[in-house]
């Protein structure tokens, strides 16, 4: 095992606090960024491209379907060297209009025996201006780039559009597409807009000031009726997609859990995938679906993809894995459409609903 190896560098940083482990990983990855040979190095090592996982979509490219999920690069910190970790495309923020510190310390949890991650972070970050100058910096970058976007924590529940609006008009030249969260559980009265009205302003707010895919992103701890009712109102108002799902409350998955914050990880797995399964049953073939939540295989990849999902994004086994995981994931899912019969990723999407008309 080489002294780089991940799992030395794990044990190494699980003697840190998990955030302060953060923050050293992300300091190691900007210096990565920094050191061109070392980066060509990881990319030739970990980044997978092959024409049975190729998609357009949105007008990109996105060479392999295995994504970092929000929550990881915050500000825009890490774009430049995920490719070298593996990943197709990145999803940065949560950001806000005006930076916020986010909620007290401590408020980020290993929960190592289940290989999950307990988060009150509270949408800590710089805030819109910070964000936009380091896109700007961004020149020929041909690689998607997610935006993430949510509300201060301050702005009140009746003036939540108003925040949405301005980062809208903030990123309108910016990323490949945005994301509206709506559903961490960390920011009071967030979860609150996850209704009709709302959804329904919002969107076809978006539609006036730009013309990016905008996604919803919901969170796992509804009946999977309501959350067909939501999405549907989306998709009717203009969303390009859904993206689904952000971390859990559901504290009865492991007696280890904090009563506040999300779980992510290894304990979401299931319960990600149950609502997105129904989900790919409702809008399968009617709007693009992204699965995230406990994905740490090719196999429930697969089985995300077979349920709907065009594209798939990992961040909590990313911490406990490692950047084999990507790899492994994306070779895995090569072998796995073969052993299949399928050509290409495109024909196992939504695999289940077609064999099951």
């Amino acid at each position: 095992m080489s002294l780089l190896s991940y799992e030395n560098i794990k044990k190494i940083l699980f003697k840190f606090d998990p955030e302060t482990a953060h923050t050293l990983a992300g300091f190691g990855l900007k210096s990565l960024a920094h050191c061109m040979p070392l980066m060509r190095h990881f990319k030739n090592t970990y980044f997978i491209s092959h024409p049975m996982l190729s998609q357009r979509l949105w007008g990109r490219t996105f060479h392999n379907p295995v994504g970092l999920g929000a929550g990881f690069d915050k500000n825009g910190e890490y774009i430049l060297p995920m490719p070298a970790l593996g990943f197709g495309f990145t999803e940065i923020g949560t950001v806000t209009p005006k930076p916020q510190r986010g909620n007290d310390k401590p408020r980020l949890f290993r929960l190592v025996e289940e290989q999950s991650i307990q988060n009150a972070m509270g949408f800590n970050n710089k805030g819109s201006h910070t964000m936009l100058q380091r896109l700007k910096k961004l020149y020929f970058f041909d690689y998607p780039i997610g935006i993430n976007i949510g509300k201060n924590k301050v702005t009140p529940e009746n003036e939540a559009l108003n925040d949405y609006e301005t980062l809208l008009k903030a990123f309108r030249d910016y990323g490949d597409y945005v994301v509206i969260n709506i559903s961490s559980p960390n920011t009071p009265g967030l979860r609150d807009l996850q209704n009709e009205s709302f959804i329904s302003a919002l969107f076809e707010l978006a539609g006036t000031i730009t013309d990016k895919p905008i996604l919803l992103k919901i969170a796992p701890d509804m009946s999977a009726e309501d959350a067909i009712a939501i999405c549907q109102v989306a998709i009717d108002a203009g969303a390009a997609g859904i993206i689904a799902t952000n971390t859990t409350i559901d504290y009865s998955l492991t007696p280890n859990a904090k009563d506040f914050g999300g779980i992510s990880g290894a304990l979401l797995t299931e319960k990600s995938y149950m609502l997105f399964r129904e989900l790919g049953r409702a809008f399968y073939g009617k709007t693009l679906l992204i699965s995230v939540g406990g994905i740490d295989s090719a196999e429930e990849a697969y089985r995300r993809i077979k349920a709907g999902a065009s594209l798939v994004q990992v961040y909590s086994m990313l911490i406990y894995k490692g950047p084999a995981l990507i790899k492994e994931i994306n070779e895995g899912l090569i072998r796995l459409l073969k052993a299949d019969g399928y050509t290409h990723i495109s024909e196992a999407i939504g695999a289940d609903w077609r064999e099951s008309k």
